[in-house]
């Protein structure tokens, strides 16, 4: 498996760049959010120290992550994260500050890495793990052309309890076919 150097992804009205240790003040509210975290691996965060523990492996870490922000506006919004899990195929994670919910930005984030991941690095599949109830996460996969691949029963021992797993995948070909369709029809409904 070969590391991918971390590159700066922009469009317009997004910049993508690294997760930095120093995003901590400006994620602390998204990582304390109990509504927000309910569905997170961990429980909410209780202090910005704790919040900039938790991102210094992803600042250096096994996972790429990509710090969300707006073209212009170096505050982070939360992140879009990848991890490559084998040869071609990446595991993709993400979590968006509610108050930037229903505006795009969290489909457009998750576009710009896969296509960084499947298009620019030739990737052949991306898969999610979310929990069945995270229906907001669920809309998001699916209107962005992820399939359902299994259901994992008692998968994750979390902060709220053992819980099952959702795995939704995507392949090159089907996100290129994705890629190509009307943005009205693409768009679905989505929290991002």
């Amino acid at each position: 498996m070969s590391t991918v150097a971390m590159l700066v992804l922009t469009s317009e009205r997004l910049v993508l760049r690294q997760v930095r240790s120093d995003d901590a003040a400006a994620l602390f509210p998204v990582l304390s959010d109990e509504a927000l975290m309910t569905w997170w691996s961990s429980g909410p965060h209780r202090s910005v120290e704790e919040t900039r523990t938790y991102l210094e492996p992803a600042a250096v870490g096994n996972w790429r992550s990509w710090a969300i922000t707006r073209a212009g506006e170096d505050i982070a919004l939360g992140w879009v994260a990848a991890h490559d899990r084998r040869e071609n195929v990446s595991e993709i994670g993400y979590i968006l500050a509610r108050p930037a919910w229903g505006q795009g930005i969290a489909r457009e984030a998750v576009a710009m890495v896969l296509d960084q991941l499947l298009v620019t690095e030739g990737q052949r599949r991306v898969f999610a793990d979310t929990d069945p109830e995270n229906i907001h996460s669920i809309g998001l996969l699916t209107s962005m052309g992820f399939v359902r691949e299994g259901y994992l029963r008692a998968e994750w021992e979390t902060h709220i309890g053992v819980r099952d797993s959702l795995i939704f995948g995507l392949l090159r070909d089907e996100w290129l076919a994705h890629r190509q369709q009307p943005a009205d029809r693409a768009a679905g409904s989505s929290a991002g």
